[in-house]
């Protein structure tokens, strides 16, 4: 069984930043992928960004060039550095675990950006 738990949510203005992290607990593969999603009401969740254990990179078009996926494998932790944020980026954000067996999920950390 895998955890995981993300922080660094919150409420911000537009053009600002915030950075989320998720950490990783139980049985887990060292050859995964760990990423972030977000959804938002109404909306299907969607891939934001996503990287491999061995450093390769995933992301959304709307977030490259503002967001940064990061991960430190000692530690069983990714992040996600979201600069110059946007009303659209509102969402609930979730982490992401995928390797040999099922997807696991965090329970989510709310990013709201106001206008």
């Amino acid at each position: 069984q895998v955890q995981l738990v993300e922080s660094g949510g919150g409420l911000v203005q537009a053009g600002g930043s915030l950075r989320l992290s998720c950490a990783a607990s139980g049985r887990i593969f060292s050859i995964n992928t760990m990423g972030w999603y977000r959804q938002s009401p109404g909306k299907q969740r969607e891939l934001v960004a996503a990287m491999t254990s061995v450093g390769s990179t995933n992301y959304k078009d709307s977030v490259k060039g503002r967001f940064t996926i990061s991960r430190d494998n000692a530690k069983n932790m990714v992040f996600l550095q979201m600069n110059n944020l946007k009303p659209e980026d509102t969402a609930v954000y979730y982490c992401n675990l995928r390797s040999s067996g099922p997807d696991y999920w965090g329970k989510g950390t709310l990013v709201t950006v106001s206008s």
